[in-house]
């Protein structure tokens, strides 16, 4: 279980320092498989920013380029959230049977046909998923066509007779704030624009990410698919909101230990996204915290990250 923690770190490091690591906890704690949960978080927190400054150290691309790269990212798997039962049941022909949450028809299931059914060729997902996975290999011509198809789906849900209309009418991505379904163009649209800068650029310059990133979205896919977890259920919100939690003080740990501003821009987007969502739509909040309390676990992570950064700057030039 210890070769866990070494995932946290770069691939370099591992190379030159993984079994000594390895070694170190062994002889440090005998006989246990895991360390104690305090040496978890300070092993966890040292490979963050192990990776954090590998990241700052390549100089193959701007540091704008980068962040503009991550929040295409951050904001291909926001739109995918809402669908990961939707994908999992259509790749694995899965009839949802009862658990079609949201929609009058399981249409969009060709083997689930029946009186009354609208035949629906692919679910939504899908096209977050393709942006997602495009964006990883550093392919935004991929992604491009993928995020402006999603922003057609959503300008056309009482219409468009391609995709399931799960979340693009009904359902769709809460945490904190009110939904952001399909047909709220914001998120695609800012998606789209980040894909149309990331292809404007040399491919070359775009950083390519392993196929094994990809390990926990089927996973999330493989767990809301089995147990039927749906967007409004409260363990969907609760484990949401444990990652965005995490994702914060991940970006924070980035920051604080090199002073970069890459990673306030993917922030800046998503609180930006989630903030319009709130105020235009501030009858569908789900009140599950104070409003006042969600606009500032939006909000303030940005001067914090803003002044992290500078400050860590400042002490390095005071170095």
């Amino acid at each position: 279980m210890n070769r866990l923690l070494l995932a946290a770190y770069p691939e370099p490091y591992r190379s030159r320092q993984g079994k000594e690591l390895l070694t170190c906890l062994s002889e440090a704690y005998p006989g246990r498989s895991w360390p104690p949960p305090r040496e978890v978080v300070a092993l966890v927190r040292a490979g963050v920013q192990a990776r954090a400054r590998a990241v700052v150290d390549d100089t193959a691309r701007p540091w704008w380029l980068d962040g503009i790269h991550l929040t295409a990212l951050v904001l291909a798997a926001l739109a995918l959230v809402p669908y990961l039962q939707d994908v999992w049941h259509w790749a694995l022909h899965i009839d949802p049977g009862r658990h079609a949450i949201a929609f009058h028809f399981s249409g969009w299931y060709p083997w689930a046909q029946g009186p009354g059914t609208q035949t629906q060729l692919l679910p939504y997902g899908l096209l977050p998923l393709v942006c997602l996975i495009a964006l990883l290999r550093g392919k935004p011509w991929i992604a491009l066509p993928a995020a402006a198809a999603m922003i057609y789906a959503g300008a056309t849900f009482n219409s468009n007779a391609l995709f399931g209309d799960e979340g693009k009418a009904g359902l769709g991505y809460y945490g904190l704030g009110a939904p952001i379904t399909a047909h709220d163009l914001v998120l695609s649209g800012v998606l789209c624009t980040a894909c149309a800068v990331l292809a404007a650029c040399r491919p070359a310059r775009l950083r390519r990410h392993s196929y094994r990133w990809l390990v926990p979205v089927v996973l999330a896919m493989s767990v809301a698919g089995s147990l039927h977890i749906i967007s409004i259920s409260p363990a969907f919100q609760r484990g949401l909101f444990t990652l965005e939690v995490a994702a914060l003080i991940a970006a924070w740990a980035a920051t604080a230990s090199t002073g970069d501003y890459r990673w306030l821009i993917p922030v800046a987007a998503y609180a930006f996204i989630r903030t319009q969502a709130i105020v235009i739509q501030p009858d569908a909040f789900m009140q599950s915290l104070p409003d006042l309390v969600v606009l500032i676990l939006l909000i303030a992570p940005l001067p914090a990250l803003a002044f992290t950064a500078q400050r860590r700057q400042g002490q390095a030039l005071a170095e």
